[in-house]
């Protein structure tokens, strides 16, 4: 039975992951409420897991070291309980070759090599090489979803993640080419990336050693 997570960890999880956001995208992340969210914040910011940067006219919240360590603790309590079997860890092994094809066909999005400059950008004027890309993503959309149902079977803070990517690929497909890898709006790139750390962050893995 999948197992829901407590708001505190589910708002601190979410400034992690979006790595610097304002309390309504952090709401948004978390799925909890604006007011409560708030509460969560200021409550981290006294303990000094959180703290609020601007700059250029800008803002937002992000974890501290102290922070990240916290939440560290919180994902591997609630995983040793939540996940005997170490479901999350199959899932994340079968996700790994996934993440490499999701790589490949993000930088073919972005760079196209000509006789001249193998690091060309796309200028997406050959339909044929855009295609191509897009159809890998629709592949990977497809292996997404049982994955991110295996997932939110042991923790429901999983769900979702596919809803998105199918999301952000149905506005690619449509010809909004920013929704492939865009990294300010919730592109396909942006979900597959946020996934990826939510996974090697709930397994206690580190990014630079995990192939």
């Amino acid at each position: 039975m999948t197992r829901p997570s407590p708001p505190s960890l589910l708002v601190l999880h979410a400034v992690r992951l979006l790595g610097l956001a304002d309390s309504a995208a952090i709401a948004e992340r978390a799925r909890i409420n604006h007011d409560r969210t708030g509460e969560i914040l200021h409550d981290a910011q006294q303990r000094g897991w959180v703290q609020y940067n601007s700059f250029a006219g800008l803002g937002g919240w992000s974890l501290t070291e102290e922070g990240r360590t916290e939440n560290e603790r919180q994902l591997a309590d609630e995983r040793a309980s939540a996940d005997p079997d170490d479901v999350i860890g199959a899932v994340y092994r079968d996700f790994l070759p996934l993440n490499a094809r999701l790589v490949r066909a993000c930088t073919d999005w972005q760079v196209k090599p000509t006789s001249e400059d193998r690091l060309a950008p796309n200028d997406h004027i050959d339909p044929a090489w855009d295609a191509r890309i897009l159809d890998e993503l629709a592949a990977l959309n497809t292996a997404l979803a049982p994955l991110i149902e295996r997932l939110a079977g042991v923790l429901a803070r999983f769900a979702g993640s596919d809803t998105r990517f199918d999301a952000a690929l149905r506005r690619a497909q449509a010809g909004q080419n920013e929704w492939v890898d865009r990294t300010n709006i919730d592109s396909c790139h942006r979900v597959w990336f946020q996934l990826h750390e939510d996974l090697v962050a709930t397994l206690g893995f580190d990014r630079r050693t995990e192939y």
